[in-house]
């Protein structure tokens, strides 16, 4: 542990400490110290200028046995909100959560065109509004952070979306022309799998996270980092081709796993099978209930291909943890069977696979808690699932 004077350690030692105090909900000053490593001079100094800014407060510690009750100091979740956008091909999401990752609103939106000029004029409508909703608060809004179903370049860009077509679009750029600032773009998956980490899997330093929705992206984390590649595009296992010259991809390839594991195609596949034709999760669910075989046959066959694409990643990336993100595979209750009998070879190592329990929300709180990190500059994040969590 690094102490001593000057701005550079005096804004390292403050990192700590909220980290330190995020990590353990309440703490005293001389845990604090004990946990740090600073002495209880800095820690006195630091504390204090925190709880000036309005970061923390204070509270006694109930059921104190013997002597005088300690002083805990606690994050003020109240001093500063975080918006997180998921723009989909068909839907938005806004989840909006205080400084310590809990939502306090969230809202979809059906998208009725795919014009980018006309979704950035809603998307800042919106924002605008949350932006006078949460003026009252000490920071206020601080930042917004948008999930992008698709690549992001390193100069915070868009690179290409290819359900909506969009190529090389400058949307902060464009935001700020209508008054729109405080904004950062990542690709959802990565924000999923950041959210998990954050949220669910603290200890886990190799985390794979892959979405099944409207396409297939992954996000993955290595050594407790998030690994974007050189250009930033990273993670786009939608577009790794499983069958050659396969069904025609809007990629420009052909074969491309999300063209046999997304769930557009599971519904395109299973209206094939089916004398009805479904298209919800609710229709799944209810014919899962009634033991239908077709939907049954129909979600196994989708799950090998699905299968097929997740062998090839777990023996690219070794991860520890397997996070996948599908309220298909959250509804069939023999999912992860299905899948691990097509995970046989002894090469194929990984730890745990698990479904993920924030479902669709995972980009957005995710999006949220990145906000919030880049917000106080800490060095690691550690949050609680409260109320974050959907299911579809």
């Amino acid at each position: 542990m690094h102490t001593g004077d000057g701005a550079y350690i005096k804004k390292l030692n403050r990192s700590y400490i909220l980290t330190e105090i995020f990590e353990h909900h309440k703490i005293s000053r001389a845990s604090l110290s004990k946990v740090t490593g600073l002495n209880k001079a800095t820690i006195s100094v630091q504390v204090h200028d925190l709880l000036e800014e309005d970061l923390i407060y204070e509270t006694q510690e109930e059921h104190y046995s013997v002597g005088r009750r300690p002083i805990l100091l606690s994050i003020n979740e109240k001093a500063a909100y975080f918006l997180g956008i998921d723009l989909d091909h068909e839907h938005i999401l806004f989840n909006i959560t205080d400084l310590k990752g809990n939502t306090v609103k969230y809202e979809k939106f059906d998208l009725h065109t795919d014009v980018y000029e006309e979704i950035i004029v809603l998307m800042a409508e919106q924002i605008k509004k949350y932006q006078q909703e949460f003026d009252s608060a000490k920071y206020g809004l601080v930042q917004t952070v948008i999930a992008i179903h698709g690549t992001v370049s390193t100069d915070n860009k868009i690179h290409f979306i290819p359900r909506s077509q969009w190529r090389d679009k400058d949307i902060l750029t464009d935001l700020e022309k209508l008054q729109i600032e405080n904004i950062t773009i990542e690709n959802n998956a990565n924000l999923s799998a950041y959210a998990e980490r954050i949220f669910q899997y603290h200890k886990s330093e190799n985390l794979l996270n892959i979405n099944f929705s409207s396409g297939i992206g992954s996000g993955i984390i290595i050594n407790g980092e998030l690994h974007k590649g050189y250009h930033g595009h990273a993670g786009e296992m939608g577009h790794m081709i499983i069958y050659p010259k396969g069904k025609p991809c809007r990629c420009g390839n052909e074969g491309c796993w999300e063209r046999y594991a997304s769930e557009p195609t599971f519904f395109e596949n299973a209206n094939k099978l089916l004398n009805k034709k479904i298209q919800t999760h609710t229709d799944i669910k209810r014919l899962l209930n009634e033991q239908n075989e077709d939907v049954i046959n129909a979600l196994n066959i989708w799950i090998a291909d699905l299968a097929i694409g997740l062998n090839n990643v777990i023996n690219l990336y070794n991860p520890e943890m397997i996070v996948l993100n599908s309220p298909i595979l959250k509804i069939y209750p023999h999912s992860l069977e299905e899948i691990k009998k097509h995970l046989i070879s002894s090469v194929s190592q990984y730890r745990d696979i698990v479904i993920s329990g924030l479902g669709a929300k995972a980009s957005v709180v995710g999006a949220c808690a990145m906000g919030i990190q880049q917000f106080l500059d800490l060095p690691r994040l550690t949050l609680s699932e409260t109320n974050n969590s959907i299911s579809h």
